[in-house]
């Protein structure tokens, strides 16, 4: 059955999610990346949006005006995650958010964050980015435009955003770090049986 998280999204709605899940997002996303993090958490700077239940994208969106003079989505593509390390753990506990997507794995401070304040990190597929602007119905407002486009707070409305695929979830389980265990103990063996046949090019 396919999983949709509505905000605002509370505890009881993703403790039963786990990593590999495939999960899509209805209701409000704001993108929310480097500066952001900083001006909040080394700055001490109140954030302009309330993100308690809601979720982040770690995305620096195109951005243009219609006829109409309104904000169009033109493309919104996931950036790496690994780069709001240092700041995310903090991060969730200050906001309350309960869904960061990006784009590749976060490291064992997410993981404690999304554990000790229930929150979920997911992976939107890379090379997808003028899809899911389709999937933004609208955006509402932009804040910290002083920012520049890429990293503004873009506040959106989206509908069936997605697929994301859950990489740490509330239990501080870790799918990429799991994932790299898997590979380097399949690897030693692999590496070995090549060495033999190549050995004679040595």
């Amino acid at each position: 059955m396919k999983k949709v998280l509505t905000t605002p999204i509370k505890n009881e709605d993703i403790e039963n999610i786990n990593v590999g899940d495939v999960v899509y997002l209805d209701g409000y996303l704001i993108t929310c990346r480097d500066v952001a993090h900083r001006r909040l958490i080394e700055l001490g700077r109140e954030l302009p949006v309330d993100l308690n239940g809601l979720a982040i994208f770690h995305a620096g969106p195109i951005v243009a005006k219609d006829d109409n003079g309104k904000w169009k989505m033109v493309s919104i593509g996931p950036t790496t995650s690994m780069r709001m390390e240092k700041f995310e753990k903090e991060f969730i506990k200050q906001t309350g958010v309960k869904l960061i997507i990006g784009k590749g794995g976060m490291g064992p401070e997410t993981v404690e964050g999304c554990k000790n304040d229930k929150a979920l990190h997911a992976v939107f597929p890379g090379g997808c980015a003028v899809l899911a602007a389709t999937e933004v119905e609208e955006i509402e407002r932009v804040e910290w435009q002083d920012l520049g486009m890429p990293e503004s707070l873009w506040v959106s409305r989206v509908k069936n955003f997605g697929p994301l695929i859950i990489s740490i979830d509330t239990k501080g389980n870790n799918l990429f770090e799991k994932n790299k265990a898997i590979f380097n103990e399949k690897k030693v063996a692999i590496v070995e049986d090549i060495c033999k046949q190549v050995k004679f090019i040595k």
